[in-house]
């Protein structure tokens, strides 16, 4: 399926869904053809609270942006969502490479990596306005490149 776009980072609770949701918003509203999904490399360690953090789902809403009905929980990273991507992208290198090279190694260089660290280092307001300024390139890239 080389017109999707996978979205990885730790929980699949903040970043990369508030990516996905708001990738697939504006593609669809730019009439592009692309659909992004995401996952966590550790979502399955329930250390989330819930389907989405109320980061993403407050951003999203000042957006006026629908995160879906019902919001999906989140979904632990397998092998098959890597093969069906078009283009992997990962939320921070620091954070998400070297759980890659531990659990997909054959996958970690195939990965895009972003260095949008989560909230522990940096606050809501600017981990999403990153997301969103490296989103908007992401389009223009597909568009100008179809």
């Amino acid at each position: 399926m080389p017109n999707t776009i996978l979205f990885i980072c730790t929980g699949n609770y903040y970043r990369s869904r508030y990516a996905e949701i708001f990738f697939n918003d504006l593609a669809s509203k730019m009439g592009i053809d692309w659909k992004a999904e995401s996952r966590g490399l550790a979502a399955h360690e329930g250390y989330n609270v819930g389907p989405i953090s109320k980061f993403a789902l407050e951003r999203l809403t000042q957006h006026g942006i629908s995160p879906g009905d019902p919001i999906r929980f989140p979904m632990q990273l397998e092998e098959i969502d890597l093969r069906e991507a078009g283009h992997i992208i990962a939320i921070n290198r620091v954070e998400h490479q070297p759980m890659m090279e531990k659990q997909f190694p054959a996958w970690a260089e195939k990965v895009i990596y972003w260095d949008i660290a989560d909230l522990h280092l940096t606050n809501a307001e600017n981990a999403l306005s990153a997301i969103e300024k490296q989103v908007h390139s992401l389009m223009e890239n597909i568009n100008s490149n179809p």
